[in-house]
């Protein structure tokens, strides 16, 4: 019988706190591993207490967290760090963004870990990663941001530099770790491989990312600046102003579709115009396109440039807020926003799973879960008796 799930059966230990670990292991966990997650008993993670709190806990949390069995064990007490060593000798996934350093000090280093469970596969997420010398150096999603070059090219010319509104860096990691996640258990599991080490650096994370820049550089001598809301070298490709205050996003780099574009705007000398037939020649007049395309969009409200260009079959897409998101038919349709309940009873939306899958699609169980909640329960699984679990308690060790 296949799993309901295509991550069933497998028991994922999440070392974490904040962004980048918890949003790895969250995936895991929406596709149907058992996610347990080991928070230190003062307080634990502090993504608990980040950005807008509902009754004292934050309303992230719920999300970050979601399908997640919280442990609160002392891994500064000996006994507290016993249990983590049980849990790891029957886990198959180690996800943790500790500074490097810090588990080996512990002693759960990747050999440490390794000779207890060669099957395990460790996910080490950090700012600069596990070798290098800026290895030691604490290194946060925005740091990411900045040394892998986002940063840098995001913002306008005769601006400095501006940060995008999420943590991207930590999340852009947290994908990346899964991705070498599933990678080492395929290695593992088809071709009869160990576990392995699977090390992830914000910065390089962020770097990835940056499409041409590298042999732009090496090649040309080019250094990609920041150019507000327009691509250069692809156009026309940028953000509108309507009549009524709104803004829009225009894609129309596409040569037939700028022809149709041209058509609908009323512009049929610049459809038909053999110089700007392709891109490299409509990129040369790109400053005379987009005074044509903003004057057209500055004229009529958003929801008749939305109709225009859906017509023409032009791609675009006014700036979405949350309040957009909410109304908007195409997130309902594919259920982007889940129902749930906040521990009060009061319901509340969530973000709804991605990817899709057709025939094993991730779901979520439960919200994020209260301190230690399921303490008791995990180690009783791992062996441990009431009465042992009441003395790691009193002792402080959980």
């Amino acid at each position: 019988m296949i799993p309901s799930k295509p991550l069933a059966g497998l028991k994922v230990v999440e070392l974490g706190t904040l962004i980048a670990g918890p949003f790895a292991s969250r995936i895991c966990a929406e596709f149907g591993a058992e996610v347990i997650k080991v928070e230190s008993p003062d307080g634990g993670d502090p993504l608990r207490k980040w950005r807008k709190l509902y009754q004292g806990t934050s309303l992230w949390w719920f999300v970050q967290s979601r399908n997640k069995r919280s442990v609160t064990l002392n891994l500064k007490h000996q006994a507290g760090r016993e249990v983590l060593r049980k849990l790891l000798a029957e886990a198959d996934i180690l996800i943790e963004n500790f500074r490097p350093g810090v588990l080996e000090k512990l002693g759960f280093g990747w050999e440490e870990v390794h000779a207890l469970n060669p099957k395990l596969v460790m996910v080490r997420l950090s700012g600069f990663g596990q070798t290098g010398p800026r290895k030691d150096q604490p290194g946060f999603g925005a740091v990411g941001e900045s040394m892998g070059g986002l940063r840098y090219i995001t913002g306008f010319e005769d601006r400095p530099p501006v940060r995008t509104g999420i943590s991207i860096g930590d999340s852009i990691a947290a994908l990346w770790g899964v991705i070498g996640v599933l990678m080492a258990l395929r290695h593992r599991e088809v071709n009869g491989g160990q576990g392995q080490m699977v090390d992830v650096a914000l910065y390089e994370a962020v770097f990835a990312m940056m499409e041409s820049l590298v042999p732009e550089f090496d090649v040309l001598g080019f250094v990609r600046e920041r150019t507000g809301n327009i691509m250069p070298g692809i156009t026309p490709s940028s953000i509108h102003t309507t009549a009524d205050g709104r803004h829009i996003q225009i894609g129309a780099n596409g040569d037939a579709i700028f022809k149709r574009f041209m058509h609908a705007i009323g512009r049929p000398d610049l459809a038909d115009d053999p110089q700007l037939a392709s891109n490299d020649g409509r990129d040369a007049r790109r400053d005379e396109l987009y005074g044509v395309i903003d004057r057209w969009v500055a004229s009529l409200p958003l929801a008749e440039v939305e109709t225009v260009l859906s017509r023409a079959e032009v791609p675009a897409s006014r700036i979405y807020s949350v309040a957009d998101m909410f109304a908007d038919p195409q997130f309902l349709a594919r259920e982007m926003f889940l129902a749930a309940r906040l521990p009060d009873g009061k319901p509340f939306k969530m973000p709804g799973i991605v990817p899709k899958l057709s025939a094993t699609p991730g779901e979520v169980a439960w919200t994020g879960p209260a301190l230690g909640e399921h303490t008791a329960e995990v180690l009783g699984a791992l062996g441990y008796s009431a009465e042992e679990i009441a003395a790691l308690r009193s002792e402080g060790a959980i």
